[in-house]
C-alpha cells in the first residue's frame, strides 16, 4: 500500500502503521480513511493529501 503525504505539513500517512491515535487501524489504506479523517499534525482535510509518488520529498525540510 501507497504511502500519503500532506501537502501542507508533509505528515506520511503510512497504511502500515495506519493512525491509531485517532482510531484508524493498522492496514487500513488512505482509500479506507473516513472522509472525516484528519492531518494528526496539521489538521489539514484528506483532500489535501497526495500520494507518495507524486510530491517532491525537497518540498518538506528533513527532521533531525
Amino acid at each position: 500500500m501507497e504511502k500519503w503525504i500532506c501537502e501542507l505539513c508533509g505528515y506520511v500517512y503510512d497504511p502500515a502503521t495506519g493512525d491509531p491515535e485517532n482510531g484508524i487501524a493498522p492496514g487500513t489504506s488512505f482509500e479506507e480513511l473516513p472522509e472525516d479523517w484528519e492531518c494528526p499534525e496539521c489538521l489539514a482535510e484528506k483532500d489535501r493529501f497526495r500520494p507518495e509518488h507524486q510530491v517532491a520529498r525537497s518540498k518538506f525540510p528533513r527532521e533531525n
